[in-house]
């Protein structure tokens, strides 16, 4: 069914590719199309391209759930900071860092904020690794906060004054889920790059 809806809206799908289905309820449609490529952006606002449905075609017989992390990188030029951004599912970021903590995680509880806080400060300063002009730098973690299914983690990198070359090794959520999709869209210079790396693939460069 998703393979002729796609037939007829976009065009056909390439041999061996399939469009993957909505975990929560298992079923495709236009709105769960719209609703994934919203989360994918990486942004609050601002129009869905057509670029990220390629993003969203994955190499599969059968279709089956979707494991997401997006990263937002910004080149604040004005302030000299470099601004990141990571979303996640909420439920799935739960699972591995349960893991880590040995005991059950809520994100969404409020007694609970400065304990998950460090959780995740630390779990994404592991798992996401930045170069800039070849030379690594240090994530500061700014804060977190939760929306709708999906949970908003913040850093920032100081005094980055101009940028030619950015060097991404990501794997989040890569020690919990062997079909981890990692979207980063990398923006510098007003210029905005976008790329996919599928589990175990966790590196990849934006030049400028």
């Amino acid at each position: 069914m998703a393979a002729s809806l796609y037939e007829r809206t976009r065009g056909p799908l390439a041999e061996g590719q399939t469009l993957a289905v909505c975990r929560r309820c298992g079923n495709f449609s236009i709105a769960h199309l719209l609703h994934i490529f919203k989360w994918l952006s990486g942004t609050r606002v601002g129009p869905v391209s057509g670029a990220m449905l390629g993003l969203l075609l994955v190499s599969a017989t059968p279709p089956h759930p979707l494991y997401i992390a997006v990263t937002e990188i910004n080149h604040n030029a004005k302030d000299k900071i470099l601004e990141v951004s990571c979303k996640v599912f909420t439920n799935d970021f739960e699972t591995v860092l349960e893991k880590v903590a040995g005991g059950r995680v809520d994100l969404s509880s409020a007694k609970d904020k400065a304990a998950s806080d460090k959780l995740i400060a630390d779990y994404v300063g592991r798992h996401l690794r930045l170069k800039v002009d070849g030379k690594p730098v240090q994530l500061h973690f700014v804060g977190s906060e939760n929306e709708e299914d999906g949970t908003w983690s913040y850093f920032q990198v100081n005094d980055i004054q101009a940028i030619k070359r950015i060097d991404v090794g990501n794997d989040l959520l890569y020690d919990g889920f062997n079909q981890q999709i990692n979207i980063m869209h990398v923006t510098v210079g007003g210029q905005r790059q976008s790329k996919r790396l599928d589990y175990p693939d966790a590196n990849a460069a934006f030049q400028f």
